[in-house]
């Protein structure tokens, strides 16, 4: 009963004093890291309150395809993919008014008559 008893003892001083540990961290970075990433921040912002285009939803290859013919019709935009499971997105532009991107979808609803303008959720 004695020596579990200090075993114990000798724990619980043991575990008290040993658990926290202390140190110092210094981070060297360059200077201009700082006003990077505030000029990411900036240029994210901007993008949320665009308007893009979307031109075909579906599978990969089909995706592709969409693709290579928006680009070889529309030489304007440059159309980009997007993947949401389970689905390939084309969506192209990054029009600032509503009214721009009207103007846009009109002249492709011509070839992509399933082509809708949205605001993505970023």
């Amino acid at each position: 009963m004695k020596t579990t008893a200090t075993l114990t003892l000798c724990l619980l001083f043991t575990t008290f004093y040993s658990s926290a540990q202390e140190g110092q961290v210094t981070i060297n970075q360059d200077k201009n890291i700082a006003s990077l990433l505030e000029l990411k921040k900036n240029m994210n912002n901007e993008d949320v309150d665009r308007y893009k285009i979307q031109i075909y939803n579906g599978n990969r290859k089909g995706a592709y395809e969409a693709k290579s013919e928006f680009s070889s019709v529309f030489s304007d935009w440059s159309p980009s993919i997007h993947f949401e499971q389970p689905n390939f997105k084309i969506w192209v532009g990054n029009f600032r008014t509503r009214l721009e991107a009207d103007r846009a979808l009109k002249r492709i609803k011509k070839e992509f008559s399933s082509a809708f303008i949205f605001k993505p959720k970023r």
